[in-house]
């Protein structure tokens, strides 16, 4: 047992560090691209978090797999360097049994990837869109006081005093194709940006809906006009079972859900690489450990990739198996056979 926690705390040792340096680095390239969007609409301070906060998933996913593959190599790595896993194997623990002492750990990893990539991505990707599509619709709707020829949607306006979204004496004309023309007064609107679907909140005006032959008034206390040219085209999120049921149709989607899913179970499928890399006798072979991780982490991204494009959710067993049977080979060939 204190062997076991030994090895867990010397891993804990080193995944952190290079998990927060992987992290910050992601980190500021997503700020970045979240600072571009800044050219555009204007954030606030608590936009701005949001936004980050919403890409936080991203940013664990892509980071998380590379730096707990990497680190648990560099732990045994080290631990081999230093004779420490020639005695840990001296006391009965054998390259099986450690594969043993981080199968747990390797499989919730996996496992909360999974759940983050499939689950929380898509719920995070739609709200950080809906958030933008708001402050962009926003952004769109620029009325100045004492202009003409502005547009509300179908609608020509006019006002003489603005105020943030405050508006005082606003006037609206529109002509519809049957031939009947709307004016609208009032003395003052709000206007209000529900997840990007815009409004005029009308207070206390008249209404003169003109016919043929007649001009009907209504005067009124408040009037909701809505943006209709603004409605979001973005579907409702429900859940990720039911997006993922949507999206599959697509051949991009579809290569997108299986990269997720490789990605995701990608430690845990090699977690017989961590002991072949790690496990080495230093007074015979020199520490190649970390190359061996970078080309085996490059090589699974080079084959995932196109896979995944080309034959879909096949491309999910295909490579779960290869990788397997392939990290087994290189683990019997380097490690089991000898120790």
């Amino acid at each position: 047992m204190k062997l076991k926690q030994y090895l867990l705390s010397q891993f804990s040792n080193t995944f952190f560090p290079i998990f927060l340096v992987l992290f910050f680095i992601t980190s500021i390239i997503f700020l970045v691209r979240i600072a571009s969007i800044t050219s555009v609409i204007t954030l606030n301070i608590l936009e701005l978090g949001t936004l980050y906060a919403y890409n936080l998933p991203n940013i664990v996913f892509y980071t998380m797999p590379i730096s707990f593959f990497v680190a648990m190599v560099i732990t045994l790595s080290k631990l081999s360097s230093e004779y420490e896993l020639i005695v840990i194997t001296s006391f009965g623990l054998n390259p099986s049994n450690i594969l043993k002492v981080f199968l747990p750990i390797t499989f919730f990893i996996s496992l909360s990837l999974l759940i983050i990539s499939i689950g929380l991505i898509p719920k995070t990707k739609y709200l950080s869109h809906e958030l933008i599509n708001q402050k962009t619709k926003e952004a769109n709707f620029n009325i100045k006081a004492s202009e003409f020829g502005q547009k509300f949607g179908d609608w020509l306006i006019y006002i003489s005093k603005k105020d943030d979204k405050l508006y005082e004496e606003v006037k609206l004309f529109k002509t519809q194709d049957n031939g009947t023309d709307q004016f609208i007064i009032a003395k003052n609107a709000k206007l209000n940006n529900d997840l990007g679907n815009l409004s005029f909140v009308l207070k206390d005006g008249k209404a003169f809906y003109f016919e043929k032959n007649k001009i009907n008034q209504i005067d009124y206390n408040v009037m909701h006009i809505n943006d209709t040219l603004s409605e979001s085209k973005s579907t409702s999120f429900t859940n990720a079972y039911a997006y993922w049921k949507e999206k599959i149709g697509s051949d991009g989607d579809v290569a997108k859900f299986s990269f997720y899913v490789l990605t995701s179970i990608f430690p845990f499928i090699s977690i017989y690489l961590v002991v072949a890399f790690g496990y080495f006798n230093p007074r015979y072979e020199k520490n190649r450990s970390v190359a061996y991780a970078i080309i085996s982490v490059v090589g699974y991204y080079l084959i995932s990739d196109p896979l995944t494009k080309t034959i879909g959710l096949f491309s999910i067993p295909l490579i779960i198996v290869f990788w397997t049977i392939l990290s087994y080979f290189v683990y019997k060939l380097n490690v089991k056979k000898v120790y």
